[in-house]
């Protein structure tokens, strides 16, 4: 499987390889362009698509998984939809994950505190969620984990060691970042798109025609997910699939000791 420094290995081998033909024989040009232009399809894909392992490890999903259990995870909280989907929960003794931005916990710490206290499992979404995430360095990537790190710890005495990088996007700065936080990315196998469509008929059949064991779905904390959700959990009751948090899924430790 291509990775990142493979990628960039093959790419200036094949380089040197056309610089060392053309003492002998003349290259055309566009050879030179093929190989930046498949590099960057590569660099794309690979940045875009968190169960690629492109930069680094993601757990997306438990593929030795052979029982009918899956966990459910909540992105962009909390916020009062989350109180919805809190509720949804606890009525079918359900335990999910939350992964959560650093700054809706400063505007909602006591939905944090609850979320906890119901044994659901928090994780780090960065503090700002910025459409400029993806163009932060190293220092920057840290500096946010931190900040989020020390918001969850200050209101649950617990050290948070999972995260979830905004949209999903990895690059070699929030690889060099993880390599100094030590936090365990977790990604999805089976993705809702119910932060970008609309229709709730459309994002519940996309995830229940996606549902195997092992898996790991992708919700956000937004309205018409509450309405979802609650299908969703009738649909899993009737196929017998059991919901189960994230560190029974991966056999991880959310927290550190």
């Amino acid at each position: 499987m291509l990775n990142y420094q493979k990628t960039n290995f093959f790419s200036i081998a094949i380089l040197l390889v056309l610089l060392a033909l053309s003492f002998f024989a003349p290259v055309k040009w566009w050879w030179f362009l093929l190989v930046f232009v498949i590099r960057f399809l590569i660099l794309v894909i690979g940045s875009f698509h968190i169960s690629s392992n492109f930069h680094l490890k993601a757990y997306c999903s438990n593929p030795l998984e052979t029982k009918k259990i899956i966990s459910l995870t909540f992105d962009d909280g909390p916020n009062e939809n989350t109180l919805s989907i809190l509720d949804i929960l606890k009525r079918h003794n359900v335990m999910a994950t939350f992964f959560c931005i650093g700054k809706n916990i400063e505007k909602h710490p006591e939905i944090l505190k609850r979320i906890m206290e119901e044994g659901h499992v928090v994780g780090n979404h960065s503090y700002s969620h910025s459409n400029f995430f993806d163009f932060y360095r190293k220092k920057h990537v840290i500096a946010e984990i931190r900040k989020t790190d020390a918001l969850i710890e200050s209101i649950s005495g617990k050290k948070v060691q999972l995260f979830r990088p905004p949209y999903g996007v990895t690059n070699p700065s929030i690889r060099k970042a993880l390599e100094v936080t030590k936090h365990k990315v977790i990604g999805w196998n089976i993705r809702s798109l119910d932060g970008i469509l609309k229709d709730e008929k459309i994002i519940f059949e996309r995830i229940k025609n996606r549902i195997a064991p092992g898996g790991i779905v992708l919700l956000h904390d937004i309205s018409h997910t509450v309405t979802i959700l609650e299908r969703l959990m009738l649909h899993l009751d009737e196929n017998k699939y059991k919901v189960v948090s994230i560190e029974e899924l991966l056999n991880i430790k959310a927290y550190e000791n």
